[in-house]
């Protein structure tokens, strides 16, 4: 394992570009989108834990340090939410095939009150600070911070994406949280695009980060400290990361009650949505000072919140929404465009690609 380790190490760019391409030829597996997309889903679905393990081990490189070399500690929790956004697609596809479109909500609830709890495990193991990238990226105010603007980043990442299947949704080169034709499911794990830092960065805030964490003397906060410094706004904090966090499974547990064309599960998971962006930005407010409770956002929280925002454009490719709006405009782009030599043969496979992805809930889940 440690021989495998150090290959990882001493290989990574090697390893993201076989990576990158890897997952983009998925999407030509035959059979996408059809009842027999298993054997699609399960290739997409190992190629991503590995990644998501060759990740992990890259973010754990020993840094040389003025004593010796220091190995950051990563939370396991990281790469377990990883490990289940690789699989959850595979789950939904399994399900619907073994147990039908009816059924299936189950299995995808248990997924996400699976993340549920892996990340309210990894925000108390934090010290209750911001989730970023849905547990993905070390919350580090320093050594981030600093490494951003010694590095001049503004927050916005390249585009590379998880073009192709899997849920990656926020690492560097494989997530536009797009893999709703990745493009678009990759368009909100591209909402980690625009929010998320590049690859090599990330890997050095999170490995510096991890390294001011272990020589640190201050001590992790707990909730009666949060409540008992911040009062009101430390409540309200930990209220919209909860609602954050929660709202996928919110969602999914609405939608096995009242189905995915009805409004009430659309409607709430909006609200929920909005109401922890509303809290979010009332606690964190950047103008306002630490003495009233306020706590002023970070660089990469504000790369978050933005992030977040870009997650709703989801909504758009949601039913019922998707279904009585959306697909129409798509539907009349198609056809103004068909006769147009080249371009109309893109738009055409584009749009039967946009189609396809949002028939799964995991592509558009923006979770």
């Amino acid at each position: 394992m440690e021989a495998y380790k150090k290959w990882v190490r001493r290989n990574k760019d090697y390893l993201h570009s076989l990576e990158s391409l890897a997952n983009g030829l998925t999407w030509l597996l035959p059979e996408r989108f059809s009842e027999s997309e298993i054997g699609p889903e399960a290739v997409t679905a190992i190629l991503g834990v590995i990644t998501a393990i060759n990740e992990h081990i890259i973010d754990t490189t020993p840094i040389q340090t003025q004593k010796g070399f220091v190995e950051p500690s990563s939370s396991p929790w990281s790469l377990c939410v990883s490990t289940l956004k690789e699989l959850e697609t595979l789950v939904e596809v399994v399900a619907q095939h073994l147990y039908g479109d009816d059924k299936k909500w189950n299995f995808i609830a248990v997924t996400e009150a699976t993340k549920v709890l892996v990340r309210l495990a990894l925000f108390r193991n934090s010290g209750y600070k911001m989730l970023l990238h849905g547990g993905d990226t070390l919350n580090s105010e320093k050594g981030p911070n600093n490494l951003a603007s010694q590095h001049g980043m503004g927050g916005i990442t390249r585009p590379g994406g998880h073009l192709g299947p899997g849920n990656n949704y926020g690492r560097g080169m494989q997530n536009l949280e797009g893999r709703a034709l990745s493009a678009l499911s990759r368009f909100g794990e591209n909402a980690r695009m625009v929010s998320a830092p590049t690859l090599s960065m990330k890997h050095e805030h999170q490995l510096a980060a991890t390294l001011v964490s272990q020589t640190s003397a201050v001590k992790r906060p707990t909730l009666s400290t949060i409540l008992s410094e911040r009062g009101l706004y430390g409540g309200l904090f930990l209220m919209a990361e909860a609602l954050h966090i929660s709202r996928p499974l919110i969602y999914v547990l609405f939608i096995r009650k009242y189905g995915v064309r009805s409004w009430i599960p659309w409607l709430l998971s909006l609200g929920v949505d909005l109401t922890g962006l509303s809290l979010l930005l009332l606690v964190k407010h950047p103008l306002k000072s630490r003495r009233n409770g306020h706590l002023p956002l970070s660089d990469l929280e504000k790369n978050e919140v933005k992030r977040r925002k870009l997650l709703l454009a989801f909504y758009l490719m949601r039913d019922p929404f998707f279904h009585k709006y959306t697909r129409q405009r798509f539907e009349n782009t198609e056809k103004l465009l068909e006769h147009v030599p080249i371009v109309g043969f893109l738009t055409a496979k584009l749009v039967e690609l946009v189609i396809g992805a949002q028939t799964r809930y995991t592509y558009m889940s923006g979770s």
